[in-house]
């Protein structure tokens, strides 16, 4: 079982924006020796907790302080741009750091709807999606009417971030899939992972290959497990309640505060949700989510307000997943 990190470059109360960068690179740099097959960013634009707008920017900055861990993408969200672009993007960074470099291509369209405004797109059809991404695609092997440069290496692969229509049109072009969210609970998970398979069809000798994707997080204890879960549940309520997507807290703030009874239910049942825990309870539940799903691979996204608690849940869940 392969096992990899997604750092969304959380940001943290109370320090500035541009050190979540930072910390991303750091904990790449970490992540290498622990045994990690992969390091991916995220790109998300206008929200307050997330400093990453740029996955390519970011990798090339990673991509100087590692040697080994490949880089990707979790994911560049393909509506936002021009699939030339995207493409000349991740030829550069494949030059940069040969045989290290991923593409995850995902559909979202922005956070709220003043962003989806500035990007300048509010809807997009999996049937308009699935296109571009082959448009992606024949950039990146040379077979566009427009040759992004440079021209002449290997194409970096690419995964699509998939669930429900996203399967499909990732079986349909002979795709690799990142499936994570609420779906991984869902008990037809095995279902649609089946279908992936049976309908997938093979591009330049491409095999089904399947990522799962959780906020993986390890303590000794379930009890300080579930703390380190709390400041990233804590901002998911709280993007419910508001709109907006806020910085990590640390959890003293967090259990300071006098929360009405909807925050608290939803707080509690986020963090029983949780793949939060000691390596003892995580590994049955995991064994048994790979059984289901078959799956190739785990992507572990998780984060929490303290850097050295989330430095050694990495190394945890590398040893739990190693």
């Amino acid at each position: 079982m392969r096992y990899s990190l997604l750092d969304r470059s959380r940001t943290r109360e109370g320090r500035p924006e541009a050190a979540a960068l930072r910390d991303s690179v750091e904990r790449a740099v970490a992540a290498e020796p622990l045994g990690y097959h992969r390091f991916w960013v995220a790109e998300h634009h206008g929200v307050p907790g997330i400093a990453s707008g740029s996955p390519p920017v970011l990798l090339a900055a990673i991509g100087q302080r590692t040697e080994r861990i490949r880089l990707g993408s979790g994911g560049v969200m393909l509506p936002n741009h021009r699939p030339l672009v995207v493409a000349e993007q991740f030829l550069m960074l494949e030059a940069l750091a040969p045989g290290r470099v991923d593409l995850g291509i995902g559909r979202s369209l922005g956070f709220t709807a003043p962003v989806r405004e500035a990007l300048g797109r509010a809807r997009i059809t999996a049937d308009e999606f699935a296109e571009e991404v082959a448009r992606v695609r024949a950039h990146l092997e040379g077979e566009a009417p427009v040759t992004a440069r440079p021209a002449g290496g290997p194409p970096p692969p690419i995964h699509l971030l998939a669930t429900g229509s996203g399967l499909r049109t990732a079986a349909g072009l002979g795709l690799a899939v990142v499936i994570g969210g609420p779906v991984l609970l869902g008990e037809d998970i095995g279902e649609r992972i089946a279908a992936y398979r049976r309908e997938f069809r093979p591009h330049a000798g491409s095999v089904p290959h399947v990522m799962l994707s959780m906020d993986l997080l390890v303590a000794d204890t379930d009890a300080e497990a579930r703390e380190l879960a709390l400041p990233e549940v804590w901002a998911m309520v709280r993007s419910r309640e508001t709109g907006a997507f806020p910085p990590l807290e640390s959890p003293a703030r967090i259990r300071e505060r006098a929360l009405g009874s909807r925050e608290r239910d939803r707080l509690e049942a986020g963090l029983d949700a949780s793949w939060a825990g000691s390596a003892s309870t995580l590994r049955p539940r995991l064994e048994r989510l790979v059984e289901t799903t078959g799956a190739d691979e785990i992507l572990a996204s998780g984060a929490t307000f303290d850097r050295s608690a989330l430095a050694d849940s990495d190394a945890r869940v590398a040893a739990l997943l190693g």
